[in-house]
């Protein structure tokens, strides 16, 4: 389920099909898809794999077996994967001390909460960084501005329990790096980043997109 939220409240609660009909938020500026490195020149043979025997097969569904319940089901939830550390950005800030919450927390986007710590938009960091044509005055007057007149507003959360391929979705639809989790009250529980996602699909337990 997704709920989107600017600085007159909720605005919208529905399924990823509604949200798409709707779509009060405008896609943000993409930066630059990274190059691509190139293929691996070296020849995929089924025998270099760990398990590319029938024997290494067997041996695994055994192990699988004796271990039981401790077999590690596939992520499937942003419950699962999403940072529970709630980094906000409070709405009488300015845009500095909005980059000073990004900088020291190390992320790249926070969300913007009111004085009830309801969700009402999302900082991110090329709302601050000064743009290249942008002069030093320039740049020092928006740092001094409200941070409510940089932020993405409205802006789309998600609920801990939505799939994590809809989220996937709308990140790519929007174009943001990520969304605020939040409750039906709209209290930011956390944020689930496109970070968060890959980090997921190279460890342990497996990323399952699908089900």
């Amino acid at each position: 389920m997704f709920t989107v939220y600017g600085v007159s409240g909720r605005l919208f609660t529905g399924t990823l099909e509604q949200l798409r009909q709707s779509m009060p938020v405008g896609a943000v500026a993409r930066q630059r898809p990274p190059q691509s490195l190139g293929r691996d020149p070296s020849p995929y043979h089924p025998a270099d794999s760990a398990y590319g025997t029938l024997a290494d097969d067997a041996n695994r569904a055994y192990t699988q077996t004796q271990m039981g319940d401790l077999v590690r089901r596939p992520l499937t939830q942003v419950s699962e994967v999403m940072s529970r550390t709630v980094v906000a950005v409070p709405h009488i800030a300015s845009v500095l001390q909005g980059w000073k919450v990004l900088a020291q927390n190390g992320v790249g986007q926070a969300p913007v909460i009111d004085e009830n710590g309801q969700l009402i938009g999302l900082l991110l960091r090329a709302d601050v960084l000064p743009a290249p044509d942008e002069s030093a005055h320039a740049w020092g007057m928006r740092l001094a501005q409200p941070v409510t007149e940089r932020m993405t507003t409205p802006v789309p959360s998600v609920a801990p329990d939505t799939d994590l391929r809809r989220v996937a979705q709308v990140m790519l639809d929007t174009g943001l790096p990520g969304l605020p989790v939040a409750d039906p009250q709209g209290l930011v529980l956390g944020f689930i980043s496109r970070s968060d996602i890959l980090r997921a699909v190279v460890n342990d337990p497996p990323l399952d997109l699908w089900t």
